[in-house]
Formats: C-alpha cells, structure tokens, sequence
C-alpha cells in the first residue's frame, strides 16, 4: 500500500521560501508520477505541479510557475516542491499525490494522497 508523508509547511513572510518534502513508501517510487495540489479554505483543490517518474519532465499550474520548482530524488523516494517568492494567496494546505508514471493536472486522476502540511504566508 502506498504511503505518503508530507513535511515542511509552515508560516512564512510574504516573498520567503520554504521547501515541501514528500516521501513516498510502499511500491517502487520510480514507477509512479507524483503531483502537488494545495486547498485554501472555502475553496477548490488547485494544482500546483507535477513531474513524471524520471523527473524528466514536469508542468506546473499558471498561479505558482516561475516561483515554484518541483523535483524528485528517486533514490530517496522523495518529491520536494521549492517555493520562492511566496505571496499571502499561496496559503492553503499542500497535499502531494501520486498516480502511474506520467503527471496529471486533474486530481481525480492520482491514486494515493498524503494527510496535507499546511503552508501559511503572512503580509
């Protein structure tokens, strides 16, 4: 069964980074694409970003790109999502997912979801 375990939220200032870890148990993680997605109160899960099972390719949401780096440590079995420039709209709590090989925007689509890490980011 796969676990997932996020770690690294926290409150930050508006334009400080942090860095999201996620680690993946239970199957082999080279064989599985692992996306971000965050939910703020009161609405919708957003995709923040994914990246295939080679870390070969990887997209992101159009609120979070050129701020945000999503990357993968296959021997670690680890995803990491590095946000910079945070803005107070980047609160919510971050869950990360995986699904087979190829990343997704839909998040119907993964399979497995971690319990969240919430990111808070004061002005």
């Amino acid at each position: 069964q796969v676990q997932l375990v996020e770690s690294g939220g926290g409150l930050v200032q508006s334009g400080g980074s942090l860095r999201l870890s996620c680690v993946f148990s239970g199957r082999t993680f080279s064989s599985y694409a692992m996306g971000w997605f965050r939910q703020a109160p009161g609405k919708e899960r957003e995709f923040v970003a994914a990246i295939n099972w080679s870390g070969g390719s990887s997209y992101y949401g159009d609120s979070v790109k050129g701020r945000f780096t999503i990357s993968r440590d296959n021997a670690k079995n680890v995803v990491y999502l590095q946000m910079n420039s945070l803005k107070t709209e980047d609160t919510a709590v971050y869950y990360c997912a995986s699904r087979r090989y190829t990343g997704s925007e839909t998040s119907s689509e993964y399979y497995h979801w971690g319990q969240g890490t919430q990111v808070t980011v004061s002005s």
